[in-house]
């Protein structure tokens, strides 16, 4: 039988492999280096960090399983915003993306049987204009320190938020309609809706 991997430790991740009726799964969390070459765009960087993620993962899988992995980035105006160190950082992310459009960023790779496929999701989230001690109040949540951009759309994040054009659910760090399409094509069958 073949065994689903999940190359995370994201609980936004397995809560989202979950809700397409993947239950069984096991996850490793490869601890990768992150640095990628200068000049790469926002999804290119993704694709290289997921595939990266994968291969790693594979490394301590079983030869016959089958590798989920992913990364999530934040772009404004073509520049990464990765996970700020601390709350100056964050307060100087969330005051950037303040009333403005930015792009999330996801790449997926599905990698078994010998083969690997790497796609990436692209998704539009505009911001309302945040005053200096909303983001303020919003950084002593505590939620914007592990997340990309520093903020979660899936938390309290969610009235930053104005709107989105594309798939929420890469906003929240795995895109499933994407990852769907991948895994079929892996002859993993999952439930029509």
């Amino acid at each position: 039988m073949l065994k689903i991997v999940l190359a995370s430790s994201s609980p936004r991740r397995r809560e989202l492999l979950a809700q397409i009726g993947i239950q069984d799964f096991q996850i490793l969390s490869p601890d990768v280096d992150e640095a990628v070459e200068p000049g790469l765009s926002p999804a290119r960087m993704v694709e290289a960090l997921s595939l990266r993620k994968a291969r790693a993962a594979a490394g301590r899988a079983g030869a016959e399983d089958l590798i989920i992995a992913a990364d999530t980035v934040v772009a404004l105006d073509g520049r990464v915003l990765g996970k700020p160190r601390d709350q100056g950082e964050a307060f100087a992310m969330l005051s950037a993306l303040s009333g403005r459009e930015h792009r999330v960023y996801t790449g997926v790779t599905v990698l078994g049987g010998g083969q690997a496929a790497t796609e990436h999701e692209e998704t539009a989230v505009a911001f309302r204009a945040l005053s200096p001690e909303e983001i303020r109040d919003y950084i002593a949540t505590g939620e914007p320190m592990d997340k990309a951009g520093a903020y979660g759309i899936q938390g309290v994040g969610a009235l930053l938020v104005q709107g989105i054009r594309g798939d929420y659910c890469n906003v929240v760090g795995l895109p499933l309609f994407r990852l769907g399409r991948m895994l079929s094509g892996f002859g993993v069958k999952l439930p029509r809706p």
